[in-house]
């Protein structure tokens, strides 16, 4: 079992490599036509024989300033095929805060699913999850009773993102509920439009199934000052007004760490992205948003 998951792992990373050195080389070629076109002079000899083809996609290439053109992470290629099947589970030992806000956070997440941590370690926690099935593994983290950590790891071969967790409240505290709604929820992604802050939305909104056209439910991730604010709420048409409500629970993220291997694999997996809050110009820079 182990030596196959290394060998998925190995090939995996073969693969994505490959295809970003191919997208580079296509890329490539595509610039080099475009030069000899607007400078109007004659084709390199190893374009003469797909000028033709690489001028068909110059037609259609729309690709925005600075964006990659690969997947950057295969993982996600194929979702929205099948729901996706999320589980919930905490650190050791939780208290009883922590794990309300497990079980709020399943009800969020529509047929995500809470296991009780006992004391299985990671590595036995993430193969069982490998061997059901399981697209995406979310870890609680506490300290004195608040929870203050969430980590989600795809699976089988990651990405892994670490998030600060602040400002928890639990539906009961919202005040005025009703019962928890099931359905899948329209998602609003706002102002996380930089190359980082998208990367931070596909991790977040790949947790979450298609939604049906008439669901009545939003959750939204809100960037504010690099932190992201999640919210919950229903909706209902009264006429020619829409009367907003929350449902709850809500709470705060923010990124400090994506890896590109799953959790188990820990300080052993790439770092793709690291947050550096010490740095001369951290207070100036905005990581999540373009602008």
């Amino acid at each position: 079992q182990l030596r196959r998951q290394a060998r998925e792992r190995r090939e995996y990373l073969q693969r994505r490599a490959t295809e970003q050195q191919q997208q580079r080389q296509r890329s490539e070629r595509r610039e080099s036509l475009r030069r000899a076109l607007d400078e109007n002079r004659l084709l390199p000899t190893e374009l003469r024989r797909e000028a033709l083809a690489l001028q068909k996609e110059l037609e259609f290439d729309f690709q925005a300033p600075g964006e990659t053109g690969d997947s950057q992470d295969d993982e996600y290629r194929w979702v929205g095929v099948e729901p996706p099947k999320v589980m919930v589970t905490t650190s050791r030992d939780p208290s009883a805060r922590l794990r309300l806000f497990a079980k709020e956070l399943c009800l969020l997440l529509p047929g995500a699913r809470r296991m009780n941590r006992g004391r299985a370690e990671l590595g036995a926690l993430v193969g069982a999850c490998r061997a059901a099935g399981v697209t995406d593994l979310l870890v609680l983290h506490e300290t004195r009773g608040r929870p203050d950590g969430l980590t989600v790891s795809h699976l089988p071969h990651g990405p892994t993102a670490h998030f600060t967790l602040s400002g928890a409240v639990l539906r009961q505290e919202v005040g005025g509920l009703g019962g928890a709604p099931l359905a899948a929820p329209h998602l609003l992604l706002l102002r996380l439009d930089s190359t980082l802050g998208k990367r931070v939305g596909t991790i977040l909104k790949h947790l979450f199934p298609v939604p049906r056209p008439d669901s009545r439910r939003v959750v939204t991730f809100a960037n504010e000052d690099d932190v992201i604010l999640v919210r919950n709420h229903v909706y209902r048409r009264r006429g020619r007004t829409v009367e907003l409500e929350e449902v709850g629970p809500r709470f705060q993220l923010r990124p400090y760490l994506i890896r590109l291997g799953t959790l188990e694999q820990g300080d052993a997996a790439d770092v793709e992205w690291r947050w550096h809050p010490y740095t001369a110009t951290a207070p100036k820079r905005r990581l999540l948003s373009a602008t």
